[in-house]
């Protein structure tokens, strides 16, 4: 599928709950958010038709995130089901890992074939306080459990916070020294609970790449991100810097709500929901088809800095 400014949309995200087990600063209130009914959120078959219908239209590629998504059952025939359609090359998730270990192995069999796991800091005590009280240890034996599967490429998220987590830049590098992961750092973005921190805690990409010369610059076939590698180490080190070097020119991504709307940019307000065309197969198509070829060219910050979107990051998806 091809979007009004020629860009090819071939890129699923599919968010499956906008609930988490974790309550990390910059993404989830600490008192928890509201619940929602059972019909405000998508049922899976009805998941399923979504995706039938993108993977119809040209999707190759479907990443599952939340919330967190492996807190719902039965994910892995979701996943099963994905990677059964005859046009769908690569099924990954996005999760903050803490769940993962005991469930890996059965969705690799369903067909899961990468993951991607937040991990904001390598401190037992700060990834508490980053995550409101969630064990480090939990996910560390699951990128553990990953590598020995064979479940590659592991690569680690870490949102880059100025006072919080910059202090373990060099640690999270030398991590790919030893392991074979991409440790992946991600610009805070100014979306719900990440505005208040930043002002006070965003920093861009450059300052850590400037004072990195070890960092090798490598080809990749990422449109997001710009990796790096050091002499002689097993994993890699990327940049995802969506703020002050976006990507949009490259962007062949859309993106599913839990609530059923298509999210075409990630900063924009602008939604469509689907709900309505779950039963009419040809419609379904039909929305879907417009609102992927009148995807905005680019995302734009409000004067203030701020995300032009009224959602949260967990009501969006990773």
């Amino acid at each position: 599928m091809l979007d009004k400014t020629g860009r090819k949309i071939d890129y699923l995200r599919v968010s499956l709950t906008d609930r988490c087990n974790l309550r990390c600063i910059y993404c989830m209130p600490e008192e928890g958010i509201p619940k929602k009914t059972h019909d405000d959120i998508v049922r899976f078959e009805n998941f399923e038709k979504v995706i039938s219908a993108f993977a119809t239209l040209g999707i190759k590629k479907v990443r599952f995130t939340g919330g967190e998504p492996l807190i719902l059952n039965g994910i892995e025939k979701l996943i099963k089901f994905t990677s059964s359609l005859p046009s769908i090359e690569d099924v990954s998730l996005t999760t903050n890992g803490i769940l993962l270990y005991d469930k890996v192995e059965e969705l690799k069999k369903a067909g899961l074939n990468r993951v991607n796991i937040s991990l904001d800091t390598l401190n037992k005590e700060k990834y508490k306080k980053i995550t409101r009280g969630g064990d480090i240890s939990k996910v560390l034996s699951a990128i553990e459990k990953c590598i020995s599967i064979d479940l590659k490429p592991v690569k680690i998220n870490v949102v880059l916070m100025k006072g919080i987590n910059d202090d373990e830049v060099e640690d999270f590098i030398n991590l790919t020294k030893a392991m074979p992961v991409q440790v992946r750092f991600i610009e805070l973005m100014p979306i719900g609970e990440g505005l208040k921190f930043y002002e006070k805690s965003s920093m861009k990409i450059d300052e850590i790449i400037d004072n990195h010369k070890e960092l090798i610059h490598i080809k990749d076939k990422s449109n997001v991100a710009s990796v790096y590698k050091i002499e002689g180490a097993k994993g890699t080190v990327g940049f995802i810097s969506p703020i002050s070097c976006k990507f949009c020119n490259n962007c062949n991504r859309i993106r599913l709500t839990s609530t059923g709307s298509i999210k075409p940019c990630l900063h924009s307000h602008d939604e469509i929901s689907l709900k309505p065309y779950f039963n009419d197969e040809k419609m379904l198509k039909k929305v879907i088809e417009d609102a992927i070829y009148n995807k905005p060219d680019e995302h734009h910050l409000a004067e203030d800095k701020k995300s032009q979107t009224d959602k949260m990051m967990y009501q969006i998806g990773g």
